[in-house]
């Protein structure tokens, strides 16, 4: 996985009915755009995340 800053990290729901959830990418913590990536979610919420395999890039054109 890679990603670069303004990327969009989503991550599927873990179970039955629960969203997945879509945050913007602000640092990139990893060589190369590698994890792990500082999120800022819609709410305004940042953490720091290592995706798993639920979770994908999403590289919006400029």
């Amino acid at each position: 996985m890679h990603a670069q800053v303004g990327d969009r990290l989503h991550v599927q729901g873990r179970v039955v009915g629960q969203p997945e959830t879509s945050a913007e990418v602000i640092e990139v913590h990893g060589e190369n755009g590698a994890p792990p990536y500082l999120v800022r979610y819609d709410d305004g919420h940042e953490v720091l995340v290592f995706p798993g395999s639920d979770g994908w890039i999403d590289h919006p054109k400029k």
